[in-house]
């Protein structure tokens, strides 16, 4: 499930699989989680950290290489990002991108300039050492920049890797190449031997270990939850989305029936969902499940809210007093497991230095309410949302259940903008039905990261038989994604968009008119809150 909390009570202890990682120092760039992600896909524990973490913290997490992101900021700025020098006083490998590779250079004793033309987009770089870093990369390829300033002089000691066709340095490295850097980004798709590059920096710079999968992890975390629980009982907040279903099955799997899975109906759920999610839970993977119909207590707390943060913090809450009181009903439940991902943590905030912006609050990271005495349970916390999908594969989930759109915690509360009513529920429920079942019969569902409908609180003239209507317009939504970070618009067939809009409108009462977002994210969220 989703669910707007964090506890304090969580820790996030050390283990194997962190050990002889990479450390992300992020210094403000759009991609850093993008380089994570690449990072992990290599079979490499990736942890994010901000850039003035000291460098006894990171060795604490014995790493086995340092990657500096990029960024806006420019190293000649009053409030450039900085990081601890003695970083480099270490034996650690590092590969510096964009921003990085200039910090790199000018501590190092090259030099930066700023000549106000900067390259961005697509560039061709040529290969002036093609060993180490760039082995195996064609001497001639594209790369995406995204930079003003650059290095006009290399620090003695080292040399240029690669140049673009105008002459800028492209890479450069130390005489062992343990120091690379790169002023392109190889963590984007459009940069052709990215995979390559980062492949080679960490199996031929850094000789990692590519130890960060599936198998490997459910192993640890069922030694880890079996540690952290010991005699004591588990309650599972389930949601029926792949998150909360895959904490639910690695709990049974790890400590049996001291877990109880429940689903408190909160009265926001799409159609049909929480007889759904019970009947799949119970039946297909043999979960200890019970629901609850909690709707009459969420629904009259958010009885004329509109704010979404207020409506997501009033459900997160709720759900919270819920679950204890359910606890309580249960015989005692010392523990409270949720399906918590990496983005949830990065977007809130809170593995974040204090430059980062919180983008939204989450059901899952915001804060326990200071009389709960949960602790919380959050096997998945380090986890993108590909990789929960693999992790539930390994635990022999059925794939209806695992391919799954996201769902967020707070439900159609945060997908009806505006007033929350029993109507305009039903309205939305319906409508996101109808969508749903188009996409499935158009064999579209599984090419979507997520898709949903939108209730808007805008009333729009149309026409009906002979008759003037007055009634909701209705946003629908298709993204493509790989981890939730950056999402771009589904580019949905016309076909399907017209039966999609013909349908709603003709078989779902109080809309009268369908629009289509095109949106990617950034600029905009993948919700619509």
């Amino acid at each position: 499930m989703k669910p707007i909390w964090t506890n304090s009570k969580v820790s996030s202890p050390m283990n194997e699989l962190h050990k002889h990682g990479v450390v992300i120092l992020d210094f403000g760039s759009q991609y850093t989680q993008l380089i994570a992600r690449r990072v992990r896909e290599q079979n490499v524990f990736s942890e994010i950290l901000p850039p003035e973490t000291s460098i006894t913290d990171i060795l604490n997490r014995e790493p086995a290489a340092l990657i500096l992101s990029g960024g806006p900021s420019s190293i000649f700025g009053n409030e450039a990002p900085e990081f601890d020098k003695a970083i480099l006083d270490t034996d650690l490998p590092i590969l510096g991108i964009c921003y990085g590779l200039q910090l790199l250079a000018h501590h190092q004793g090259g030099e930066v300039e700023s000549t106000g033309q900067g390259e961005y987009g697509f560039a061709e770089i040529e290969l002036d050492d093609n060993s180490g870093l760039f082995d195996s990369v064609p001497q001639t390829s594209k790369v995406w920049m995204s930079h003003m300033d650059r290095v006009s002089k290399i620090p003695n000691g080292w040399h240029t890797l690669a140049h673009s066709s105008n002459g800028v340095i492209a890479a450069m490295a130390n005489e062992d190449q343990s120091r690379v850097a790169t002023q392109f980004h190889p963590e984007v798709a459009h940069t052709e031997a990215g995979k390559i590059i980062l492949h080679n920096f960490l199996f031929k710079v850094a000789n990692c270990a590519p130890t960060w999968t599936s198998g490997n992890f459910i192993d640890e975390q069922i030694a880890l939850i079996r540690k952290q629980v010991g005699d004591g009982k588990v309650l599972c907040g389930v949601s029926g989305g792949v998150d909360s279903t895959v904490v639910a099955a690695l709990l049974h799997k790890a400590i049996g029936e001291q877990s109880t899975a429940v689903l408190i109906d909160h009265g926001l759920l799409r159609k049909n969902e929480a007889r759904d999610c019970v009947n799949a839970l119970k039946t297909g993977l043999g979960v200890n499940i019970h629901c609850y119909d909690e709707s009459e207590t969420f629904l009259s707390q958010l009885d004329g809210v509109t704010d979404p943060e207020k409506k997501r913090k009033i459900i997160g809450n709720q759900f919270i007093y819920s679950f204890d009181r359910i606890s309580q009903e249960m015989g005692k439940m010392q523990f409270l497991a949720q399906g918590t991902l990496y983005p949830d943590v990065v977007e809130s905030g809170v593995s974040k230095g204090k430059t980062a912006h919180v983008i939204k609050s989450h059901h899952n990271v915001g804060g326990l309410p200071e009389d709960m005495e949960f602790e919380l349970v959050e096997p998945l916390r380090e986890l993108f949302k590909d990789e929960v999908r693999n992790v539930g594969r390994e635990l022999g989930l059925p794939e209806i259940l695992i391919e799954r759109h996201p769902f967020p915690g707070p439900g159609l509360a945060v997908r009806i903008i505006g007033d929350i009513t029993r109507e305009r529920i039903k309205i939305l429920q319906e409508a996101d039905q109808v969508y749903m079942d188009i996409l499935h019969e158009d064999n579209l569902y599984n090419d979507i990261w997520q898709a949903f409908a939108v209730l808007i609180p805008v009333l729009t003239v149309g026409v009906m038989g002979d008759q003037r209507t007055y009634e909701n317009l209705l946003g629908i939504r298709a993204v493509t994604s790989t981890d939730g970070m950056t999402a771009d618009w589904f580019r949905m067939p016309a076909d399907t968009l017209s039966k999609i809009s013909n349908r709603i409108v003709n078989s779902v009462r109080g809309i009268n008119r369908v629009v289509y977002d095109i949106t990617s994210k950034p600029p905009g969220t993948i919700e619509w809150e």
